[in-house]
């Protein structure tokens, strides 16, 4: 059975984590995906550590089933090369500043009378348009005036990023699914189209509560630590050797977590804490009451009261901790995969699980260039033109012999 996107032909113009995380999804759905890659450092990501034989683990992580062109745009060899790429494509990804690809002659403007039918998506830091069109954007910017740093963290203290690149991702996903249903559109006997979306629109509406109370009420979103502003139980709680998250946000949990998890059924009479609402309006009290019997107990014994009694909850885990997890081992969503560089590595598996086959991780994360001399011979050049090409330093593969040393980036200031 063919996955979904097999035969479907990407040119990815992009670099970091918002662009490469989108299109390692579109080749985990079996799209051929062509990564365009200046040299010597290719993706900025390729210089984050920790390395292993001179391959970043953090960009091997991103960019699986992909195929490496490592060019220089700026000869025009080739800038024809990857020209000649874009008229094949049926999907192109770019996240440059708005107006390089235009000045490239690689925007959608430029390229749809030749290649009509092609879906174009653009990802950047503010948009296309607007005011800010022009700034540059980062995960952190995009995180900062989205509101979300305000309203994460402990209540009065600093604001707090979330600890993920969580606007990057937003971004990568809101644009893979504008892109995929394009190319419904298309397939449908519609034309090929341009979409766009930004860092800071796509993390902005994930805070759909927060945006339904602010025009509703009027209210302003502040850090509440773990606590939901709706709900209550609804956190984290300390215990005895760690913290035990609980979600007992109605009548029927709220009596189950009382009564047969804490043994403390006279909260339910408690006038603080008859609803929900009421015991919202006193979240620190009731996380005293609670803390005050979860102390005297580690998070395991915590755990199985709450399954036992059908409560939501969990341990509170350190990132090796999660790793060590027996469902995530059962779930797959550790695997691991030869790459020829750096040897046997592990990597994420399909947070989606299907009766069909919908996705596939067929091949590892290339190593700079790894495909140049693949790519252009599908593009019809004999060996002796992909050989001058590379003599002529118009394209790159660094473990090609007699390739220039890789000159490592350092990562931005974290």
């Amino acid at each position: 059975m063919a996955l979904p996107l097999e035969g479907v032909r990407v040119l990815d113009l992009t670099s970091v984590m918002a662009g490469p995380y989108c299109n390692m999804l579109l080749g985990d759905l079996g799209a051929d995906v062509v990564k365009v890659e200046t040299f010597p450092g290719g993706d900025t990501s390729r210089g984050f550590m920790p390395q292993i034989a001179g391959e970043s683990y953090c960009f091997t992580v991103l960019n699986r089933n992909k195929r490496s062109l490592a060019i220089d745009l700026k000869h025009p060899e080739g800038h024809a090369i990857v020209r000649a790429l874009a008229l094949k494509a049926d999907i192109i990804t770019e996240n440059f500043r708005p107006g390089v690809m235009a000045k490239l002659g690689l925007d959608y403007a430029s390229l749809r009378p030749p290649n009509p039918s092609v879906v174009y998506a653009s990802m950047s830091g503010f948009g296309q348009t607007g005011p800010y069109a022009g700034r540059g954007g980062y995960d952190i910017v995009a995180q900062g005036m989205s509101g979300i740093m305000m309203m994460t963290g402990e209540p009065g203290g600093r604001p707090v990023k979330v600890g993920i690149a969580m606007n990057d991702i937003a971004s990568g996903v809101t644009a893979l699914y504008a892109i995929l249903a394009a190319y419904i559109a298309r397939l449908r006997g519609g034309s090929g189209q341009y979409l766009e979306t930004s860092l800071l629109e796509a993390g902005l509406v994930w805070s759909q509560w927060e945006f339904g109370a602010f025009f509703g009420g009027g209210e302003i979103p502040h850090a509440m630590g773990s606590r939901h502003r709706r709900s209550a139980p609804y956190q984290a709680y300390r215990t005895q050797d760690g913290y035990v998250t609980v979600g007992a946000n109605n009548e029927k949990l709220w009596r189950a977590f009382c009564g047969e998890v804490c043994a403390r059924p006279a909260w339910l009479h408690d006038p603080r804490y008859t609803t929900n609402a009421l015991r919202v309006q006193h979240a620190d009290a009731l996380q005293s009451d609670i803390e005050a019997v979860f102390t005297q107990h580690g998070t395991a014994h915590w755990v199985e009261r709450l399954d036992a009694a059908g409560v939501p909850g969990g341990p509170v885990y350190g990132y090796d901790e999660v790793m060590r997890d027996p469902h995530i081992a059962a779930r797959e969503m550790v695997i691991e995969l030869e790459h020829p560089v750096m040897g046997r590595i592990k990597t994420f598996g399909s947070p989606v699980k299907s009766t069909g086959e919908l996705v596939s991780i067929r091949r590892p994360a290339p190593w700079l260039g790894q495909h140049s001399a693949e790519v252009l011979g599908e593009l019809g050049f004999d060996a002796i033109g992909i050989d001058r090409l590379f003599d002529a330093s118009v394209v790159h593969d660094r473990l090609r012999k007699g390739a220039k040393p890789v000159q490592r980036l350092q990562p931005p200031g974290t």
